[in-house]
């Protein structure tokens, strides 16, 4: 019968048992229990070296190789080496020509990278990366109080960059919620100080102008690293519910400044024109003078130069004279009529028929007038006091009768 035999009563006959059938049942307990650590490794680096072409040796065959306490202590540092290169190369990353990196070491600032390809080691250091060049916006919207106990609502838009990566990762917890506050505080400080028919109208530009410095300047008092680029005014506008009440002020305020436009374009031009007038008026008055005075000049020297030649020749002078002013007289009338004296009959003498009848040459007509030259002025003056005496002769004699 053999050892193994299925039936067999247990007589003791395995050959490496060398013990009782309880002691059987004992071993096999024992092979039932949890793996031996050493066996385990062993195993595995069997494994490894037929995976990286070992030389075949197997730990466990006996065959005169390595320990398996060396070969545990090989595979631990390769274990170790693949650890620290994947360490190492968790440790690499890319900061982009836009960003910037904020380096903590165990949590204290170590530094801001700039853009490349960094190393950091893992676990120790953490970088946060921040964008520096883009443009973010804060909306903001509230009703607020104006200077003159009005209600307005405003609406504004606060575009920012990161100026500091450095203040914007660590110095405040919240730069965003900082920066919303603040655009509050300053928005209420300025529309508080400022007119509420300026915030509707013209003075929009410079209410923006001046809530961009004050949280500029909240913004570099709490260091967050925060550059304010520009403030927009979105909307300014009274509460709806006396929005039309406020239209109606806004709209006739516009006509008004439309009229003030017009009337002065109406003054632009015709002050100028009236101005021109003015200086030519002043001109014709200047020219009007020197024509004046220059005539009078040239009567005084006229007169002048007459008083001279009366002085030496007195009656040709007086006669000279007294034809001028007949010439002068009958140029003007075609009859004369004559108060005779101590008659009571007018004198009429046709001067144009004496002049006919003188047969003198045809008088030259200048102006409208009659001009005779010196001998037909003499023959006609002459008929003319002819006519004076005879007709004084006739009146006497009628007075002796």
């Amino acid at each position: 019968m053999a050892w193994n035999e299925p039936g067999g009563n247990g007589n003791g006959q395995d050959p490496w048992g060398g013990g009782d059938k309880r002691n059987d049942k004992g071993n096999r307990g024992n092979d039932q229990g949890p793996p031996d650590l050493d066996e385990a490794l062993r195993k595995l680096q069997d494994r490894l070296n037929d995976l990286f072409g070992g030389s075949g040796k197997k730990s466990g065959g006996g065959g005169g190789g390595s320990s398996p306490a060396g070969g545990s202590s090989a595979f631990i540092w390769v274990v170790l080496a693949v650890a620290v290169l994947a360490w190492g190369g968790m440790g690499f990353y890319t900061v982009d020509q836009q960003e910037r990196g904020v380096v903590l070491t165990l949590g204290k600032y170590s530094e801001t990278v700039n853009p490349g390809l960094q190393w950091n080691p893992p676990l120790i250091d953490e970088v946060s990366i921040v964008n520096t060049t883009r443009v973010r916006s804060h909306d903001h919207q509230a009703l607020m109080l104006t200077e003159d106990e009005n209600i307005v609502d405003v609406a504004v838009t606060a575009q920012y960059v990161v100026a500091d990566p450095k203040a914007y990762e660590l110095s405040v917890r919240d730069p965003d919620g900082s920066l919303s506050n603040a655009a509050e505080s300053a928005l209420r400080h300025v529309v508080g100080s400022s007119e509420m028919h300026s915030i509707l109208t013209e003075g929009r530009e410079t209410l923006a102008i001046q809530v961009q410095e004050r949280l500029q300047r909240y913004m570099s008092d709490y260091n967050t690293g925060i550059s304010i680029t520009q403030v927009n005014i979105k909307n300014a506008q009274a509460p709806s519910q006396v929005q039309d009440a406020f239209d109606d002020v806004i709209k006739a305020r516009e006509d008004e400044q439309r009229v003030k436009n017009e009337a002065q374009s109406y003054a632009n031009g015709v002050v100028p024109e009236a101005r021109g007038k003015a200086q030519r008026m002043l001109e014709e008055a200047s020219a009007y003078r020197e024509q004046v005075v220059s005539k009078a000049e040239g009567e005084s020297k006229r007169f002048t130069a007459l008083l001279t030649e009366y002085e030496k020749a007195p009656d040709v002078t007086r006669e000279r004279l007294y034809l001028d002013t007949m010439q002068e007289v009958l140029a003007k009338n075609a009859k004369v009529l004559i108060d005779v004296e101590g008659g009571n009959n007018m004198m009429y003498l046709p001067v144009d028929k004496l002049i006919q009848n003188n047969g003198s040459r045809q008088p030259a007509v200048t102006s409208g007038n009659l001009r005779l030259d010196d001998q037909s002025l003499r023959s006609v003056t002459n008929q003319v006091v002819d006519q004076i005496r005879q007709s004084q002769a006739t009146t006497r004699r009628e007075g002796r009768q």
